[in-house]
């Protein structure tokens, strides 16, 4: 057993959780709902999580991806269209396509050393390195847009917090939270440059 990989895997696995809570349980049109200049939603950032997991254990490690879409979708494309999954594709169909990808990652990851040779093509020079390496950009990068993910879902409904098991905030009543909120806004204000 690799306690190094085993702990990288479980880190991982954690921020995989966290995304596919955040896209759980919405309407479709508020799962669409772009809440940034540059359109970030949580279909969106799902959908880019599932494509990285087949690129980054399927395309980098020579597999070929289980998944018809996805192996359509992976041929030459617009590196953008990652966050645009089709309309014809729900909710439950992209949580389901990102559960696919993970189980599909998860198989590669397991029969493999943490020393195993990978290459990323789109990393240039830089692109020939080591699965442990590939698995330490993965959950630096699931982990970042599962933080994209918690901003979002609160915006949308007020969903907060790590999982439905593990909340992972104070257990404040509404009004503290208002308090606290109103409390973060006079500081802004007093530093404003108009004040």
């Amino acid at each position: 057993m690799d306690s190094t990989k085993d702990k990288l895997c479980g880190y991982l696995n954690d921020a995989r959780e966290n995304a596919i809570y955040k896209a759980e349980g919405l309407a479709e049109h508020l799962a669409r709902t772009p809440l940034t200049p540059t359109g970030t939603h949580i279909l969106g950032v799902l959908h880019h999580l599932a494509i990285n997991e087949y690129e980054y254990f399927g395309t980098c490690l020579k597999r070929r991806a289980d998944d018809r879409y996805v192996r359509e979708f992976i041929a030459p494309h617009d590196p953008d269209a990652d966050f645009l999954p089709p309309a014809d594709m729900d909710a439950q169909q992209l949580i389901g396509l990102y559960r696919k990808a993970i189980a599909f990652a998860d198989e590669a990851i397991s029969d493999l050393p943490l020393d195993c040779p990978v290459e990323v093509p789109w990393w240039g020079p830089a692109g020939k390195t080591t699965l442990d390496h590939l698995l330490i950009h993965a959950l630096a990068e699931t982990s970042r847009h599962a933080g994209h993910l918690d901003i979002i879902r609160e915006q949308l409904d007020g969903r907060a917090g790590w999982t439905a098991q593990l909340d992972l905030l104070p257990g404040y009543t509404a009004g503290q939270w208002a308090e606290q909120r109103e409390k973060l806004q006079q500081l802004a204000n007093a530093f404003a440059p108009d004040s």
